[in-house]
């Protein structure tokens, strides 16, 4: 790419940090971006960005109390109070301030949102993308995650009228991009707005290097003992990720098993959590909720314990159970796919519809365990050779399909028409 072609390109969001879809997918975007020539900015409200290259507003964060304190109200009645319009509309000043500062400071040439017009978790912030991109008319590449119609939480509320505005915008310089096919359906028959799908992708060009010294005792500091098999379910504690499922199965196998939790449920409260403590003991299940342990990077807690990445924790993983109900996509199913470890799914409807036809070797089930499930898992377990044989041809759908490569294409083609080259 020559000098002339490259960019100055402001990632906007609620946060870029931790380990949720969205900012693990964004990373994706700005590695592969940056490898393009182009220089990336980031605005958010939490960020482990470089500061020299990014501007780090508290209004941003979703969490933030006054912007939580919009969305609880919001999204708890079906009118709203004038003292709740007038706030909003303060903070959303606020933060279209907060972007135009950014936009000139660094020089930005286009903007991509990550998920900040689809799902209204800062309503202001949304607001404030909205008049500003409608006002300066900056290209700007919106990418959805997930939309608010498909989040039983947001159908009542008292914003229609923000939402019909601003999650997701009608814009002439907005060109929008999707993660799933449903996705790209449903936005044009709700809006009329035409999309891009791009899924999410991993760096399988680069598979993954066998574990170091570090991690090497993974399994130990985890608690497992000799012969025990280590069941990773590698995603938040949180009702929709169908957690239940795993722990009946790994009742059913009646075999010395232990179910690694690797995250936390974040702001969803624990009530959850409980439910699952209480679900696994009643199944004598040996459930490890290991978020103390696993995080974003290494380090060691109060006591002096290791702790691991995600990605130290896959290579020890005999088994991945995904048993969601919902997903945008699966980044969880593509990790494990890229670890090349044998997975476990419940065919949720973007599985079903996206993923599933391209050929991938699961075991898969429909909404409960059955005793096909049992058997299938335990012929995986069981049967090293059949094992390679699944993770192997995973692993090279996973190229073909959802690659860094893939990415690349899409969004050359993407900057193309936001510039008109």
């Amino acid at each position: 790419m020559s000098q002339s072609q490259t960019r100055r390109i402001g990632f906007v969001s609620t946060r870029f940090i931790g380990t949720d879809g969205v900012s693990l997918e964004t990373d994706k975007w700005v590695n592969v971006l940056e490898r393009l020539g182009h220089t990336c900015f980031f605005l958010a409200g939490a960020l482990d960005y470089p500061l020299a290259r990014s501007r780090l507003v508290p209004e941003a964060l979703f969490t933030h109390p006054a912007i939580h304190a919009i969305y609880t109200e919001a999204f708890s009645q079906r009118a709203r109070s004038p003292e709740m319009t007038r706030r909003l509309h303060e903070l959303s000043a606020h933060l279209k301030a907060q972007l135009d500062a950014f936009v000139r400071d660094f020089e930005i040439e286009l903007l991509i949102v990550e998920n900040a017009l689809a799902i209204p978790l800062n309503l202001p912030l949304g607001v404030a993308l909205t008049e500003f991109i409608a006002e300066t008319e900056l290209p700007t590449i919106a990418h959805h995650h997930d939309f608010f119609w498909e989040r039983k939480r947001f159908l009542v509320n008292c914003v229609w009228d923000y939402l019909n505005m601003a999650f997701p915008p009608h814009l002439p310089s907005v060109r929008h991009v999707v993660i799933n096919s449903s996705a790209r359906n449903q936005l044009s028959l709700r809006t009329g707005i035409s999309s891009l799908l791009i899924p999410n992708v991993m760096d399988f060009e680069h598979p993954p290097a066998p574990p170091d010294d570090y991690a090497r005792d993974v399994r130990d500091a985890l608690g497992l003992a000799p012969g025990e098999w280590l069941f990773l379910q590698p995603t938040r504690l949180v009702q929709r990720k169908g957690i239940e499922h795993a722990i009946e199965l790994v009742s059913r196998l009646g075999k010395p098993a232990q179910l690694v939790i690797s995250h936390a449920s974040g702001d969803e409260g624990d009530a959850y959590e409980r439910r699952v403590r209480e679900f696994a003991a009643r199944l004598g299940v040996t459930t490890n909720l290991a978020a103390h342990r696993i995080a974003d990077h290494r380090g060691t807690t109060a006591a002096g314990e290791k702790i691991y990445t995600l990605w130290d924790v896959y290579p020890h993983a005999d088994l991945v159970t995904y048993p969601s109900d919902i997903e945008g996509f699966g980044n969880a199913f593509l990790e494990a796919i890229y670890f090349r470890r044998p997975i476990v799914v419940n065919a949720y409807s973007i599985f079903d519809i996206d993923i599933k036809p391209k050929g991938f070797r699961v075991i898969e089930f429909d909404g409960y365990i059955t005793d096909e499930t049992v058997r299938q898992v335990r012929a995986v377990l069981e049967d090293a050779a059949l094992a390679r044989a699944m993770t192997e041809r995973n692993f090279q759908l996973g190229r073909h399909y959802y690659s860094y490569a893939v990415l690349e294409r899409r969004l050359r083609m993407l900057l193309a028409d936001c510039f008109g080259e």
